[in-house]
């Protein structure tokens, strides 16, 4: 903790040290004698919803970060997950052996476990709509008017499974005129990508519509050496067409589709050291080539419908009701050993359905008082089995010690909640925030899980488990909200917040062996205490926004091994998930922007996170000293600084070099320090060439220093199994792109 009081003085003092200046010469200087430099020019305001209501982004007082299409443009983001290194405490990348199976942790809070009885930690919203389930989420950026990353929990307006924060995903705006584009993308490794939109009007405007696709397709970064088919090539394909009737300026609906379909391979992992139960294989020098003897699926589609209602109902109230139905399909199949013989092959199928209903009423009079009030209903269901195979090649098939084991069930969510958020401006100065949410939620469970004579998965010869449960909770989270306009360059904020991760059942139930892993998990919370700034100087050409926090961690939920005997004798082993620990989680996060120019700007974030478990049993014991937060490295950040060049005809060359950094981080429970990624940075660069109105060209190329580094992994120890999944070499890319 001395290490964060001291970043935070610093933070806070340097902040100061632009403030004071700045309230000296608003109360003494003359209206000329601005402070700013000659050449200096405003950075762009930024309009954000955090709130459910429109707020600049230096007016908001909590920690969120956004990203206009412009900058996200700039910045060479693609999808969800080049968002790593652009946000504070964001560690966000695609799941294991997925390009779009979405992993995501906020402040070191999340869930990485992607089947079917395990929620999100970070809440993914997509036009308002939340997506119950990490399959098909790295939702590619394509018709996006801006991205929001919400930090720290969101238990009061956003709901249940925000317990580190939420992402927003909020597309363009239905046009009143034709415009459209059309991008084109080659690059290395294959790369091949296409994305257009169109949209337009009515003569009257009543109506307008917008339809947008993107495609992607590259040849994957390796391949299986045995049968040559390529490893993690990306084939994915993604639309959304948007109906919208405005029949009033007090009224308008909006109707949405949206689909994605990736048919990508699975990508390979890289096998870490020589599995001592087939010691005949040496590790391949590639962090992308494998040795499988599985075939290669790995099938996802993502599908939704929404439509959107808005209603000025009086000049102080508007209402506005979300109604969404979403799903998600995904085939997979996981060598988990990467080896031709069958150590540990899984085939996993996942499904799931949902219905949403959100009701907001938003008051504002223009006096003190102004917020919003909503009712959230939330019903889905989310299905799957698994099927798998350890030690199903010679030797051990044929000496009997093979294992067919199969999981399979269900999970119904039915959530009600209710919530409201207002804003009490004391003064012109002080403001005062209070909201709560109140959530009741039922999770039923079908769980089947046995032992299977052969690979056919047709004979169960034992039950590990097959039951059917029902677990209610009700949840309270409260936030309040004090900040206070130190002028009109500085607001200094400090809030509590709550959330809550929804709990249910282990699908991989062993009620045999482990009753215990039958019972229902509760609910995980956090409690967050949270000190902010946000900081506008030289009439807003230089940006900082602080925000140091404290989260108490409670109920975590947790991957522990349990022993117990089994009938010749030995000690068998078993995977548990329960709420086995509790911690806390200090930071300190920082965000800046300087134009000191009309054409140079420098901007960047950093980091700092110190985690500590205070309780974590496993059989039994306390080892808490002995754990480690996952994805939680204790420094992070980025750096980028910026060049545009006007020129004669209107257009403009804009060039943009980037630096991020995280010190170690452990990507998965067992704190394998094969796995475990040592600190690392990566250098990208970008130049785009505007040549006129319609036209650019944009040259991008992402990790130039051909870094090579871990994104997470495996560690199976008993089967011997040690692999990582590796972050994407150097590329580097070309667009052409028409807009009208």
């Amino acid at each position: 903790m001395q290490r964060t009081h001291l970043s935070l003085a610093i933070g806070m003092v340097i902040g100061l040290a632009f403030a004071m200046p700045a309230l000296a010469q608003k109360s003494g200087g003359t209206p000329q004698d601005d402070g700013k430099p000659i050449h200096a020019k405003q950075l762009d305001q930024v309009t954000v919803t955090a709130r459910k209501r429109e707020e600049t982004l230096q007016d908001v007082p909590i920690a969120v970060s956004a990203f206009t299409a412009q900058s996200l443009e700039k910045q060479n983001v693609q999808n969800l997950s080049d968002l790593q290194g652009k946000v504070p405490s964001l560690q966000i990348y695609a799941a294991r052996g997925s390009n779009t199976t979405l992993t995501a942790y906020i402040r070191g809070v999340g869930q990485a476990d992607p089947t079917w009885g395990f929620d999100p930690g970070v809440g993914i919203y997509l036009d308002d709509v939340y997506l119950a389930r990490p399959q098909g989420a790295v939702l590619d950026v394509f018709d996006v008017s801006r991205i929001e990353v919400l930090r720290g929990p969101q238990g009061t307006l956003y709901g249940k499974n925000t317990i580190g924060g939420a992402i927003k995903y909020v597309s363009s705006p239905l046009p009143v005129k034709t415009e459209g584009s059309a991008e084109v993308t080659a690059g290395t490794h294959g790369e091949k990508d296409v994305k257009a939109s169109l949209g337009g009007a009515s003569t009257d405007q009543v109506w307008r519509g917008r339809i947008a696709y993107a495609s992607g397709h590259n040849d994957g970064f390796g391949k299986d050496v045995l049968t040559g088919s390529r490893n993690g090539n990306k084939n994915t394909n993604a639309a959304r067409a948007t109906v919208g009737f405005f029949p009033s300026n007090q009224f308008n609906m909006q109707l949405s589709v949206d689909g994605v379909r990736d048919n990508s391979n699975p990508r390979g992992a890289k096998m870490l050291t020589v599995n001592k139960l087939d010691p005949a294989y040496q590790p391949l020098a590639s962090d992308f080539d494998t040795r499988s003897g599985f075939a290669q699926v790995n099938h996802t589609k993502l599908y939704g419908t929404a439509l959107t209602m808005n209603w000025i109902a009086s000049p102080n109230w508007s209402l506005k009701s979300v109604t969404a139905v979403r799903g998600s399909y995904t085939d997979t199949n996981i060598d988990f050993d990467t080896l031709p013989e069958k150590i540990a092959d899984v085939n996993a199928v996942y499904s799931d359905h949902q219905f949403s209903q959100e009701l907001q009423a938003n008051y504002d009079a223009g006096g003190i008082l102004h917020g919003v009030f909503g009712a959230y209903y939330f019903d889905g269901s989310a299905n799957g089995h698994i099927h798998n195979i350890f030690l199903g090649s010679p030797p051990y098939s044929t000496l009997g010690l093979s294992q067919y084991g199969g999981t399979g069930g269900s999970m119904g969510t039915k959530s009600y909640a209710g919530y409201g958020d207002f804003t009490w401006d004391i003064s012109p100065a002080w403001s005062l925030d209070v909201g709560l949410r109140y959530t009741h939620e039922t999770k039923t469970a079908l769980i089947r899980n046995f032992g299977y004579s052969d690979a056919t998965f047709t004979t169960p010869i034992a039950t590990l488990a097959n039951f059917s449960g029902s677990h209610a909770t009700n949840n309270v989270s409260p936030k309040v909200s004090l900040d206070w306009s130190m002028s009109d360059q500085v607001k200094l904020y400090a809030s509590y917040s709550e959330g809550f991760h929804s709990g249910g059942y282990n699908i991989r139930a062993n009620c045999v062996a482990i009753p215990s892993s039958c019972r229902p998990i509760d609910d995980e919370k956090v409690q967050s205490f949270e000190l902010g700034s946000k900081m506008a100087f030289f009439d807003g050409a230089l940006m900082m926004n602080t925000a140091a926090f404290r989260n108490v961690y409670s109920n975590i939920q947790l991957s522990v091994f349990s022993s117990y005997t089994l009938p010749n004798g030995s000690q068998g082993f078993f995977g548990d998930f329960t709420n086995a620990g509790k911690g806390h989680i200090d930071g300190l996060e920082e965000e800046f922007a300087w134009k000191p120019t009309e054409n140079w700007t420098f901007s960047g974030n950093f980091a700092y996170l110190h985690t500590k478990y205070t309780q974590y049993m496993s059989g039994g014991v306390n080892v808490a000293d002995k754990q480690r937060f996952t994805n939680a490295p204790k420094w992070s950040g980025g750096l980028s600084l910026e060049n545009t060049t006007p020129l004669s005809n209107g257009g403009s060359v804009t060039a943009r070099v980037n630096y991020t950094y995280q010190t170690m981080v452990y990507p998965e429970t067992t704190l394998s320090p094969l796995i475990a990624q040592p600190a690392y940075g990566l250098w990208n660069a970008g130049v785009i060439w505007q040549i006129n109105q319609p036209w650019s060209l944009s040259l991008q190329g992402t990790n130039l220093a051909n870094k090579s580094y871990r994104t997470t992994g495996y560690n199976v120890g008993a089967l011997g199994i040690y692999t990582g999944f590796y972050g994407a070499p150097r590329m580097v890319t070309l667009s052409a792109k028409y807009k009208f």
